[in-house]
């Protein structure tokens, strides 16, 4: 092999087939399981697009089916908090996530995956109140995974629209192709790992910069601009020194992904309370222009994580909490990811060139 052919991030690089999501990067198009991420949104729920994951990697369910066996995992897992915490002491919302679910371990009458999906909402909501100082509020196996998740962080339910928003926002996450975070799942459940280490490698990558920790710096960049004077000024300026404006490029998406106008959409729903919605729209919309300006040919546009952004600062979720919250929706395309790697893949095991000198 020569240097020519090696392939920078692996860009284009087959890496597996899979049943599960697609993304047309030029298409501005996602397809999870059969389905455009748009219309997951309108007519299922989390619990929908998770069933249909776990079913197309072999594990077969339906949305009923697994709303029951995850409130019963929700509550399993609260019953197991006194044992996973104490691994958590110490550290910071999100290296206490890692740490608490390295810590999570198979259980009698549970299988892996439904363990891990049940117990990733308990323990955001639970690392998120500790963080403030609160205790963790029990769930409620009732309730769906997205109403259960804001009833365990705020300590009391949230309204029909937040309820459905934060679905929305789960539904759309939950799978998005051979991700740096799904690839590294997959990595690990390819040496025939089990699900616990799989997942836990999926949110090591995840809390990188360049994948899942850039939804909390919009929120940051929406302040510093803070009035719509300042839009042109804060965004001109930012671009003249070269900085990156947070929520808009993809690495994948050419065109505008997808998954923004769904999250957009069930932003739109939650009113202005506690956020400047308006304001927004006027930074996308300058930020949108600026940039074809800027840098004429690299067609950025906006991302998942401009609306995601606002979608969580409106529902008042902790910004430390952000990528913890991303992982519940996300582990439903880990595990199923880990399960069609473990039963139709191979052990991943890709070359190198060796740059380094030889021996005499």
């Amino acid at each position: 092999m020569t240097l020519h052919q090696i392939t920078a991030g692996l860009d284009g690089v087959t890496a597996a087939t899979t049943a599960l999501s697609h993304v047309d990067g030029e298409g501005g198009e996602l397809i999870i399981a059969g389905s455009r991420v748009a219309q997951l949104a309108e007519e299922t729920d989390f619990e929908g697009v998770a069933a249909r994951l776990l079913t197309a990697a072999g594990k077969a369910t339906n949305a009923d089916e697994l709303r029951q066996v995850l409130g019963e995992a929700r509550v399993r897992a609260f019953a197991r908090l006194d044992a996973i915490l104490p691994a958590t002491e110490g550290l910071a919302l999100g290296a206490g996530f890692r740490a608490a679910i390295a810590a999570i371990d198979k259980e009698e009458g549970i299988a892996d995956e439904i363990a891990l999906l049940g117990a990733m909402p308990v323990l955001a909501a639970a690392l998120a109140r500790r963080a403030e100082g609160l205790a963790p509020v029990a769930p409620d196996a009732k309730l769906g995974q997205a109403a259960d998740l804001l009833r365990m962080l705020r300590g009391a339910p949230g309204s029909a629209a937040e309820a459905a928003a934060l679905d929305a926002y789960l539904t759309t996450v939950s799978d998005h192709g051979m991700n740096a975070s799904t690839f590294a799942a997959r990595v690990v459940a390819s040496t025939q790992a089990d699900l616990f280490m799989a997942i836990t490698a999926g949110y090591c990558a995840l809390s990188g910069p360049l994948h899942g920790g850039a939804p909390a710096p919009v929120l940051d960049m929406l302040e510093a601009i803070g009035t719509a004077g300042n839009i042109a000024p804060w965004i001109d300026a930012a671009l003249a020194r070269g900085e990156r404006l947070m929520g808009f490029g993809h690495r994948i998406y050419k065109v505008r992904d997808p998954r923004a106008d769904v999250l957009k959409r069930a932003v739109g729903t939650l009113g202005s309370e506690g956020m400047d919605l308006g304001l927004a729209a006027e930074v996308e919309a300058y930020a949108r222009e600026a940039l074809a300006i800027a840098k004429p040919g690299r067609r950025l546009d906006t991302n998942v994580e401009f609306y995601t952004a606002i979608l969580l600062g409106a529902l008042k979720i902790p910004r430390e909490a952000f990528t913890p919250v991303f992982a519940v929706g996300r582990t439903a395309g880990w595990v199923a990811h880990a399960l069609e790697q473990q039963r139709t893949g191979r052990l991943l095991r890709p070359a190198s060139v060796y740059t380094g000198p030889m021996p005499a």
